[in-house]
């Protein structure tokens, strides 16, 4: 019996993780020749602000740069 974990850094909306599931599904049945009444798929969605790479949490390293007021006054 097939058992595929899945983590997501962030979120998904259930029509994606319902098409994801059965993408896995399909892949597995045609590569594998498995059942597909006995693959089992578990999706983790982690919050990226529980998740790190490179010394830096995801939920920053993705986070909108501030955007420069292009009438400012140069900084010195």
């Amino acid at each position: 019996m097939p058992f595929v974990s899945i983590r997501l850094a962030g979120s998904a909306t259930k029509d994606q993780k319902s098409a994801l599931v059965a993408d896995v599904t399909r892949s597995l049945v045609e590569r594998l020749g498995k059942n597909p009444a006995a693959v089992q798929i578990v999706i983790e969605e982690v919050n990226t602000e529980n998740y790190g790479a490179g010394g830096q949490l995801i939920a920053d390293r993705d986070a909108p740069m501030p955007r420069e007021d292009a009438h400012a006054e140069p900084s010195q």
